[in-house]
């Protein structure tokens, strides 16, 4: 008998989403009895506002929303999305620039299918959310890291983006405020970005699904409203996820200019046509409505910013630089390694942080996931009570 022909080459060498893996770590130690405290998933833990679930509720008894509707979105809801995009990142597009999408990652995925062909390279500042280098990687692309450390508050410069271009450059992710760092570009320095990339005519992928999500008066200056000349080589992707603790209704969009649209369009006719009618009224509900329950959240992930920040800070050999958007802290934890805590000497953020889900029962994802060894995001989108306990035990587990 003929042996079994192998499994896709491409999907093998994909690896699965570390900060998912932690979770699901985290959540079944949980489940076996033991009190692990897990800052690994990006996920707030505020319920969906209340007027958000009842407009999906609504949707349940509207027999339209059984059947199929337009594979980029119901009309509406693009309309909705339009003017986000002119009122928090300074663009005006037509609806038909719009495509909605089954949450933030399939947006992700399909802007990187759009502009990228074999063997280009895509420039990748680092650290970086973990299914990037994966989606270019599906896209046939080659991502190229672009180092920025906790000196540079892991924001990188036009300088070090120059120094990895090369004649096969034709991508730059860019992300402000960022996943994993929480770090956020200057206005003058997103300018000076989109500026170099506009002289080079490289596209630029732009993540902005923590715009809303900033503090001690920052904005998060789009790319496109710096140098709006950018717009007809720029893929904005967002969504409600994050803003709206909505993460499970898995909705989000991209938006840029109307031929890469198209081929993004196209693609998601065949991969999964419309998004769940009833989430995408959800969706409609959270961007037109009331916005009070949405700072209120921002207001609770400022005062645990400042929480994590000073508790992780007291640990000797952490080093937190303060974030100023989303809801993460990226501390650089190299002061631990090579030091023996408990009869174990971590080398790496991967050993050290086994090592203190072990022996803290606390989850946190290593800097491996997102780059360099040598640091760990902790996820402060979880309950005060909760930040303040986990803290505590690195701070014993350190002392």
């Amino acid at each position: 008998m003929t042996e079994r022909a192998p499994l896709s080459r491409k999907l093998s060498a994909i690896a699965e989403s570390a900060t998912l893996k932690v979770d699901a770590k985290a959540k079944a130690l949980q489940a076996a009895g033991r009190p692990v405290i897990s800052f690994a998933a990006g996920e707030p833990d505020f319920a969906t506002p209340e007027f958000i679930v009842d407009a999906a509720a609504h949707a349940l008894h509207d027999p339209a929303n059984y059947r199929y509707t337009p594979t980029v979105g119901l009309p509406v809801l693009r309309e909705a999305i339009a003017a986000k995009t002119l009122r928090d990142s300074g663009l005006e597009v037509a609806p038909s620039q719009i495509i909605v999408t089954n949450g933030g990652k399939q947006a992700v995925y399909q802007a990187f299918q759009a502009v990228v062909n074999p063997g280009d390279e895509v420039l990748l500042p680092a650290p970086y959310w973990t299914t990037y280098p994966e989606a270019i990687a599906l896209a046939d692309g080659v991502p190229v890291e672009v180092f920025a450390d906790a000196d540079q508050d892991y924001l990188v410069t036009v300088e070090q983006l120059e120094a990895a271009r090369t004649d096969k450059t034709t991508v730059l992710v860019f992300v402000s405020p960022s996943n994993p760092t929480g770090s956020v570009y200057s206005p003058e320095q997103t300018r000076a970005i989109g500026e170099w990339a506009l002289e080079h005519g490289i596209w630029v992928i732009t993540d902005e699904i923590y715009q809303n999500l900033v503090y001690e008066g920052v904005r998060a200056v789009s790319i496109v409203e710096a140098v709006p000349a950018l717009a007809d080589q720029t893929i904005l992707v967002n969504g409600v996820a994050k803003t709206y603790a909505m993460t499970g209704w898995r909705v989000g969009w991209m938006v840029g200019p109307q031929d890469a649209i198209k081929l993004a369009a196209n693609l998601q006719s065949h991969l999964s046509s419309n998004v769940n009618n009833v989430a995408q009224r959800a969706a409609l509900a959270a961007l037109t409505g009331p916005q009070t329950e949405a700072e209120e959240f921002r207001a609770a992930f400022d005062r645990r910013r400042t929480l994590i920040v000073e508790e992780l800070s007291k640990i000797d050999g952490v080093s937190v630089p303060t974030p100023r958007g989303a809801f993460y802290v990226y501390p650089d934890v190299r002061g631990l390694l090579g030091r023996t805590w408990r009869g174990v000497t971590p080398t790496t953020s991967l050993e050290l942080a086994d090592f203190i889900l072990e022996q803290a029962e606390v989850a946190a994802v290593p800097g491996e996931a997102f780059g360099p060894s040598g640091y760990l995001r902790f996820s402060y989108a979880l309950g005060d009570d909760a930040i303040r306990e986990g803290v505590r035990r690195l701070q014993d587990l350190f002392s």
